[in-house]
């Protein structure tokens, strides 16, 4: 269990004021709060990539020609359109415990800024969700009853509600990583500038790493359903050997896509929160040029790296597009803290896990890139040998953690970069934490939660599995 490093004085309050059990019951909420999201995260990548990449079928089934080619289009929407409905409702049902997290866990968290966070969230019901949920619902009985290219329209505003809710969840999410448009008030933050909040420089990183990094999964979701069905499947292998075209294509957009955003998220971070620049790469003293770890002993309890190997200016070269320029550490940025907050550990608390978790990220993307590449060389240029290759479609499913894992070890970095604040500069996370809360209360509904949420990923899975085995493309209606 990781260790949540507070100043003396905040230590000693919080230990009056909310008892013995308190720093268990602030680990704990957020154990559980990382635990629910992590589930939550699993899903949502999917809905943002994969209601794209079905309205792009859809679009391709209306403008197709002969009559035998529509039929089979038909059903290679509604198949792709069944998966998504099934990923689509696990990311409902795992998303709205988020909420209550907020005021049960987080009280004083959500007495701090719900000035401010309510609104994006007030926003993303009113705008995102009403329009998902009512579209959804069109585009489910609405197969001949709506015309089809008002049919289509309903799975392209499904798909623009998924995205827009992601817009205005990562504009909250952003502002607590870099607070703008706000003053302080009677000991709470209030919202004074409303567009600053919106367009604040934070949310362009975030928002369209997230983007890509959804078609990435999504495309790569229909690469491995494909590619297992062209190996297992006769009857439907010419129908998915033409979607698996389209779906290389669409995934390597993605992973081009999310590496550029990532790069140039990083490059902001470099003003906008060095602390966690400096930590995902575990530098600790400044360096110019600064070197690249390859890999590293991380001891931070003494902050320093007992052994590393190192790629000289690389660090700098990644930071500022050149091999000189400097880049903060966090000894430097430590002290920083200090004389502008005042005494307190502000370096995050798992500068080890951070460190490795960019390098889990970063190398399961070029490992997906790498197999994008390989999977398009084979069924653009090479479409005679694809039976040669049965052997190894069969196992490509074993490659479909691949892009959930840099998702999950992406928002890891995000969100524990940040700490010990839980609104950087304004509050931290020990704090935020509501103040009756006990260990025993939190375990409770930790385990509730963690046990539901295992039975409904598991048979949100054994579901898609029996339907893509049991599903068939063919010609007969």
């Amino acid at each position: 269990m990781p260790r949540f490093l507070l100043s003396a004085e905040t230590l000693n309050v919080t230990k009056f004021l909310m008892g013995s059990d308190f720093m268990d019951a602030l680990i704990l909420s957020r154990l559980q709060f990382a635990i629910t999201t992590l589930y939550h995260f699993l899903f949502v990548p999917v809905t943002l990539g994969l209601s794209i990449f079905v309205a792009l079928l859809e679009t391709w089934y209306i403008f197709s020609g002969s009559y035998e080619e529509r039929i089979k289009l038909k059903k290679l929407v509604k198949f792709f359109g069944t998966i998504f409905l099934i990923n689509f409702a696990m990311g409902v049902v795992t998303g709205i415990v988020q909420e209550f997290h907020f005021g049960m866990n987080w009280s004083e968290y959500a007495r701090f800024m719900g000035d401010i966070f309510g609104a994006p969230l007030a926003l993303e019901a009113l705008t995102a969700f009403f329009i998902e949920s009512t579209f959804i619902g069109l585009w489910i009985f609405g197969w001949d009853k709506l015309s089809e290219k008002l049919h289509c329209l309903c799975i392209w505003l499904v798909a623009f509600g998924s995205n827009l809710s992601a817009f205005w969840i990562l504009v909250a999410n952003s502002f607590m990583q870099h607070p703008v448009g706000y003053a302080i008030e009677d000991g709470r933050a209030v919202m004074t500038d409303f567009i600053e909040l919106v367009t604040n420089p934070y949310v362009l990183g975030e928002y369209s790493h997230a983007l890509f990094a959804g078609i990435t999964t999504g495309g790569f979701l229909v690469i491995v359903v494909s590619a297992w069905k062209i190996a297992t499947d006769e009857d439907s292998r010419e129908m998915f050997i033409r979607t698996m075209r389209r779906a290389v294509l669409y995934t390597l957009l993605g992973t081009l896509g999310v590496m550029g955003s990532g790069h140039m998220h990083a490059q902001y971070l470099a003003t906008a929160n060095p602390m966690k620049l400096a930590s995902f790469e575990a530098l600790w003293e400044t360096e110019n040029p600064a070197p690249f770890a390859v890999v590293a002993d991380i001891n931070q309890e003494a902050r320093r790296n007992d052994s590393e190997i190192l790629i000289p200016k690389m660090f700098s070269f990644m930071v500022h597009n050149s091999f000189s320029g400097e880049v903060k550490g966090i000894n430097d940025l430590q002290r920083e803290a200090v004389e502008k907050y005042g005494s307190g550990y502000y370096i995050p608390n798992d500068v080890r896990g951070m460190f490795w978790s960019f390098r889990a990220m970063v190398g399961t993307g070029g490992l997906l890139l790498l197999i994008v590449l390989v999977t398009g060389f084979l069924f653009i240029f090479q479409q005679s040998k694809i039976r040669e290759h049965a052997c190894c479609l069969k196992f490509m499913p074993l490659l479909l953690p691949l892009p959930f894992i840099a998702n999950s070890a992406g928002w890891y970095i995000a969100e524990a970069g940040r700490q010990p604040w839980i609104v950087v500069g304004l509050q931290k996370t020990a704090v935020a934490v509501s103040p009756n809360l006990s260990a025993g209360e939190v375990w409770i509904t930790l385990i509730g939660f963690t046990a539901i949420y295992l039975f409904l990923a598991a048979l949100a899975v054994l579901a898609a599995v029996m339907f893509i085995r049991r599903t068939k493309i063919t010609e007969e209606e």
